[in-house]
C-alpha cells in the first residue's frame, strides 16, 4: 500500500506542486498572458432566423446552446452540479489539495486511477480549450491531451481565474459551456432537449439527472440507457442530501420520481423550416457568409455564423410566402419531371418577400428533395440559372427608350431575319456562321411592320433584334447591368451576342423579379435585401447590409414600359392572367429554346413576382408533357408559369389597396392595310428599319 501511494503521490502531487512553483516564478509574465476569453468565452450558440412578422423560420447552430445568466438557472441545478462534481468548490482555491490526497487514497485502495482530482475550475478551463478548438479534430485532441505541460498550463489559468472571477461566475460559465450529450451544450439546451422546459423550471429529479450526465454523457444517456440514468441520478440526489441541499423527504421523493423524459430531437438547420422557407433560410446563411457587412474576410464571416447567438430578423413575409408556395405546389407536383420556382420582391426597397419552389428542401433525393435553391444564383446556393426567354425583351426596350428612341418606334420585323452586324462595348459582332444564323418569329403569319407596344404584346423576335441592332449590344448590356444582371447565374460574364435580346443568358428568378421590381418602382433599382435586423442574444445590434437603391432610368421610360407591359396582359400573350380582383398589372411571358424553360414575370406597384417552370437541371423539353396531371402539347410562358404567377399574386395582394401604374400616352398604330388588296405594298412608317442579314431565338 505504501509503495502504491508513493507512486501515485509522485504522479499527482509533484506535478501540481511543480506547476504551482512555476506559477509563482512566472506570475508577472505568464499570468498576464492569459487570454480574456477564459473569463468570458465566446461560446457557440444557436442562431434563430425569424420572418418579417417575428415567426421563427429555423434554428441553426454549430452547437446547440443558449447562454443564460446565473439568475436564469435553477438553484437546484447549480447545487446538483457542484455536489456531484466538486463538493468543496466554494471552500478551496483553484487546486484542491485535500481532494488530491483523497483521490490518492481512493485510487490506492481500488488499485485503479478511477478517482479524479480536478476541480470544477480546472474542468472549466479544459472545456474552454475544447470550445476554442471548435470542429478542428486535431485541436480538440490537443486540448484534451493529458500531458504534464498541458496540466500545468490549465492549473496556471485556473489559479488566475480563481483570483479574478467569483465562484458564482465560474460556476455560471461552467454550466453554460459543459456538454450534456445528444448535441446539447450548456444547461439550458440540455433542459430543453431532455425535459422540454427551461432550466429554471427543473424539478430536483430533473436537475440531478442532468448533473449526472457530465461525467459520461453516453453511458448515462437517459434516452438510450434509462436504468443507468436513474442510478446516476440517485447518486447525485444522495450527494445533494449529504451536502444539505435537500432534506431527507425531498431526496426520498426525488428518488421515487419517474425519469419523466420529454425528449426533443435536435432540430438544426434550414431543413427544419416549415412552409417552404428552407431555401430562403439557406439564402440568409449565404448572405451572412458572403456580405462584407458581416466581416472583412471570409474567415471572419464564417466565425460569426458558426459562433451563432444571433437573432436574424428577415424580410420574408409569411403570408406572401404562403401564397407563393401554395401556387407552385398546386400547379406542379413534386414527382413531375419539371419543377417551378417563384420569388417575390417589394418594389422600391429590394426586400425579398417570398421564395418558393415545388421540390422541398432536404437531402432525400428519393423523395425529390433538393438543397439547390432554384430561385438564386449559384454563388448563393442555387444552380446555373435558366434562359429567361422573352422576359428579357423589356430590358432591350428600356435601353432603347433611354437611348432616345420613341415609344412608337417601328421596325419592319419580317417573319425571319439573319442576325445583323452589331456594335459591342469593345468592337463589332458579325454573323460569320455559314449558313448564317437566322432568328424566326413564333408563327408563320407573324410579320411587321410593328411598333413597340404591339411587338411586345405579340413578343415579336425580329422586332427586338432590329431594335438591338439600332442601339447596339453595349447599350443592352449596360442596361442589364443597371438592373442587376451583372453576370449569368453561374457567375460567368454576360456575352454580347444578338440573341441576348431573346433571353439566352441564364439568370435566376430572384434576378428577374428584381428587374421587374425596378420597372414597378419607376426605374429605381434596389439590391436584393433579405435581412432587416440582427441582434445578439444579449440584445446588441449587429450591423447589417444597407439597402442600396439607385435611379437607373427616367420616369418617362418607366411610364412607357408600364404601358407597353400592361398591353401584354390586356391584349397580348398574357391576356388570360388577370388577377382575381381585376387590378391593373403589367408583365411579360417568356419561353426558351426547345421549351426547356418557361417564365412569367410581372408586377403591380406594390409587388413584383417572377415564376420559372422547367427541368431543375435545364434539360427537359416541355413538349408532349404532363404537368400536375394535365397534358401539354408544348408549354409557353402564358400557360405554364403564367397561372402560377396569377394565383400567387392574387392571394398575396388579396385585401390590399389597389394602386395604378403611372402610364404613358402611346397611341396604337394605324390598322395595317390588307396585303392582298390591289395596289397595296409593304407598309412602312417612321423609324422603320430595313431587314438586315441576321440565331434561332426564344419564342414568346
Amino acid at each position: 500500500m505504501s509503495v502504491v501511494s508513493g507512486a501515485l503521490l509522485a504522479g499527482l502531487v509533484l506535478p501540481v506542486a511543480g506547476g504551482i512553483g512555476l506559477v509563482a516564478k512566472d506570475t508577472a509574465e505568464g499570468f498576464d498572458d492569459i487570454p480574456d476569453d477564459f473569463k468570458t468565452p465566446p461560446l457557440a450558440q444557436a442562431t434563430q432566423i425569424f420572418d418579417a412578422k417575428g415567426g421563427l423560420i429555423a434554428k441553426v447552430y454549430e452547437r446547440d446552446r443558449t447562454v443564460i445568466t446565473a439568475d436564469q438557472m435553477s438553484p437546484l441545478m447549480r447545487h446538483a452540479q457542484v455536489d456531484i462534481e466538486d463538493a468543496r468548490f466554494y471552500e478551496h482555491g483553484a487546486v484542491d489539495l485535500k481532494g488530491i490526497l483523497r483521490a490518492i487514497s481512493k485510487n490506492a485502495e481500488s488499485g485503479t486511477n478511477s478517482q479524479g482530482a480536478s476541480t470544477l475550475t480546472q474542468q472549466y478551463v479544459k472545456n474552454v480549450n475544447v470550445e476554442k478548438a471548435g470542429d478542428d479534430t486535431d485541436a480538440v485532441q490537443e486540448a484534451q491531451r493529458k500531458t504534464l505541460g498541458r496540466k500545468i498550463q490549465e492549473l496556471k489559468i485556473a489559479i488566475k481565474l480563481d483570483k479574478e472571477l467569483s465562484k458564482d461566475q465560474i460556476l455560471t460559465n461552467y454550466l453554460n459551456i459543459t456538454y450534456y450529450g445528444n448535441g446539447a451544450y450548456g444547461v439550458e439546451a440540455a433542459s430543453q432537449r431532455y425535459f422540454g422546459k427551461s432550466n429554471k423550471d427543473l424539478t430536483v429529479a430533473e436537475a440531478a439527472t442532468l448533473a449526472g450526465l457530465v461525467q459520461n454523457p453516453s453511458q448515462y444517456d437517459p434516452k438510450r440507457y434509462p436504468d443507468n440514468a436513474v442510478k446516476r441520478r440517485n447518486v447525485v440526489i444522495d450527494k445533494m442530501l449529504e451536502n444539505k441541499h435537500l432534506t431527507a423527504d425531498q431526496a426520498k421523493e426525488a428518488k421515487a420520481a419517474p425519469l419523466g423524459l420529454n425528449y426533443r430531437e435536435p432540430r438544426n438547420g434550414c431543413i427544419t423550416a416549415t412552409a417552404g422557407m428552407g431555401f430562403f433560410c439557406d439564402y440568409v446563411r449565404h448572405v451572412v457568409k458572403q456580405d462584407p457587412a458581416f466581416g472583412k474576410s471570409a474567415e471572419e464571416r464564417k466565425k460569426l455564423w458558426n459562433t451563432g447567438g444571433l437573432n436574424i430578423y428577415t424580410t420574408l413575409d409569411p403570408d406572401k410566402q404562403a401564397a407563393a408556395q401554395s401556387a407552385v405546389s398546386s400547379k406542379v407536383r413534386v414527382t413531375d419531371t419539371v419543377s417551378a420556382a417563384a420569388t417575390m420582391v417589394e418594389p422600391g426597397t429590394g426586400k425579398i418577400l417570398a421564395m418558393a419552389q415545388t421540390r422541398p428542401y432536404g437531402l432525400a433525393t428519393e423523395k425529390n428533395q433538393t438543397v439547390v435553391n432554384l430561385n438564386v444564383d449559384a454563388s448563393m446556393g442555387g444552380g446555373n440559372g435558366f434562359q429567361p426567354g422573352s422576359t428579357f425583351k423589356p430590358i432591350v426596350a428600356a435601353a432603347a427608350l433611354e437611348a432616345g428612341l420613341p415609344a412608337v418606334q417601328e421596325y419592319s420585323a419580317p417573319n425571319s431575319l439573319e442576325y445583323p452586324t452589331m456594335k459591342t462595348c469593345e468592337g463589332t459582332w458579325r454573323n460569320d456562321a455559314r449558313p448564317r444564323t437566322v432568328v424566326p418569329n413564333e408563327s408563320a403569319g407573324e410579320k411587321g411592320p410593328y411598333q413597340l407596344k404591339e411587338a411586345m404584346a405579340r413578343s415579336v423576335n425580329t422586332y427586338f433584334v432590329q431594335m438591338e441592332q439600332e442601339i447596339g449590344l453595349c447599350a443592352v448590356k449596360q442596361m442589364a447591368n443597371k438592373l442587376g444582371i451583372t453576370a449569368k447565374a453561374s457567375g460567368k460574364p454576360l456575352e454580347e451576342v444578338p440573341a441576348m435580346a431573346l433571353g439566352v443568358e441564364e439568370v435566376s428568378p430572384l434576378t428577374m423579379a428584381n428587374v421587374y421590381a425596378t420597372f414597378a418602382a419607376g426605374g429605381t433599382h434596389c439590391s436584393p435585401l433579405a435581412i432587416n435586423k440582427i441582434t445578439t442574444v444579449e440584445g446588441k445590434d449587429v450591423p447589417v447590409p444597407a439597402g442600396h437603391c439607385e435611379k437607373v432610368f427616367s420616369d418617362e421610360t418607366a411610364r412607357a414600359l408600364n404601358t407597353v407591359l400592361n398591353g401584354v396582359t390586356e391584349k397580348g400573350t398574357g391576356k388570360d392572367l388577370g388577377l382575381d380582383d381585376g387590378r391593373q398589372i403589367a408583365g411579360k411571358t417568356g419561353t426558351s429554346d426547345h421549351k426547356r424553360a418557361a417564365w412569367f414575370s410581372g408586377y403591380t406597384p406594390q409587388l413584383a413576382t417572377s415564376v420559372w417552370l422547367g427541368g431543375p437541371a435545364g434539360g427537359v423539353e416541355m413538349r408532349d408533357i404532363t404537368i400536375n396531371g394535365k397534358y401539354h402539347g408544348e408549354v409557353f410562358g402564358a400557360d405554364g408559369p403564367g397561372p402560377i404567377w396569377r394565383d400567387a399574386m392574387s392571394q398575396a395582394l388579396r385585401g390590399t389597396p389597389e394602386k395604378s401604374l403611372p402610364m404613358a400616352d402611346i397611341p396604337d398604330p394605324a390598322p395595317k392595310p390588307d396585303p392582298n388588296a390591289t395596289g397595296t405594298g409593304t407598309a412602312t412608317g417612321p423609324g422603320t428599319a430595313k431587314p438586315n442579314p441576321a440565331p434561332s431565338g426564344s419564342p414568346r
